[in-house]
C-alpha cells in the first residue's frame, strides 16, 4: 500500500475535501490580520473550485438559553467571562448576522454548510458521512479559529482516519502565543500536516 508522503500526494482533488472552519462575521472580527486571512481562504476556494475539489462549511451556532445544560453553559460563562448562568447570552443565534458567512468567503450554488454547537466540526454533524459517501481520505482545514477550534478538529479527524492538512496562511489566530502551542502540539504528536497556502494550490493543480 502507498502511503502518501507530501502534500501533492495527500492532495490529490478526487480524494480531498476543503473543510472551511467557522468564517463567521462575529468570529472572523476577532482574529488578526482579517483581510490577509480572508485572502489566504479565498485563494484556497477558488483553486479548490477549479479543480473540482469538493467544499464543505461549518458554523458555529448557539442554542436559546432556555436549551442550554450545564456543559453549554459552562462554555458561554467561560468565553463571554461571565461569573454566573443567568448572565450569559445566545452569542450565535442561527439567523443573527454574526452566524452568517462572511460575504467574502460565501459559499458557492451547492457547497453545504452543517452547523455545530461544539469544537470539532465532526461531533454533532453530517461532515463525517459527507465525505466518506464522497471517497474522501484528506481534509483541508481553513478558517477561525486555529488555537480554538481547527485543532480538535484535525486531531478528530486523525482519529477518524483522515488525512487533516491545517493550511497555516488560511487559518486565523486570535492568540498568537495559543496558536503557536497548537501548531506545536499538533507537530509533535504527527496527527496533522502542515502547509502553506501554495503547496495546496500547486496540488489542486495535478
Amino acid at each position: 500500500m502507498a502511503v502518501p508522503d507530501t502534500v501533492a500526494e495527500m492532495c490529490r482533488p478526487r480524494t480531498t475535501a476543503v473543510l472551511v472552519y467557522d468564517a463567521q462575521a462575529g468570529i472572523l472580527a476577532h482574529v488578526r490580520d482579517r483581510d490577509r486571512l480572508v485572502q489566504q481562504i479565498g485563494a484556497v476556494l477558488q483553486a479548490a473550485r477549479a479543480a473540482g475539489v469538493a467544499v464543505l462549511y461549518v458554523r458555529h451556532v448557539s442554542l436559546p438559553l432556555s436549551h442550554m445544560g450545564v456543559a453549554a453553559l459552562r462554555t458561554a460563562m467561560a468565553w463571554q467571562r461571565k461569573s454566573r448562568p443567568d448572565e450569559v447570552t445566545q452569542a450565535f443565534p442561527p439567523d443573527a448576522p454574526q452566524t452568517q458567512i462572511v460575504e467574502e468567503l460565501a459559499p458557492s450554488a451547492g457547497e453545504p454548510v452543517f452547523d455545530k454547537l461544539g469544537m470539532s466540526a465532526l461531533v454533532g454533524t453530517p461532515v463525517e458521512a459527507v465525505l466518506r459517501d464522497r471517497g474522501v481520505t484528506t481534509v483541508v482545514l481553513v478558517g477561525a479559529v486555529l488555537e480554538i477550534g481547527i485543532e480538535p478538529t484535525a486531531r478528530h479527524a486523525a482519529d477518524l482516519g483522515f488525512l487533516p492538512v491545517v493550511v497555516e496562511e488560511a487559518c486565523g489566530v486570535v492568540d498568537a502565543e495559543a496558536a503557536q502551542r497548537s501548531i506545536a502540539s499538533l507537530d509533535y504528536s504527527l496527527l496533522s500536516y502542515r502547509c502553506s497556502t501554495e503547496d495546496v494550490l500547486h496540488a489542486f493543480e495535478q
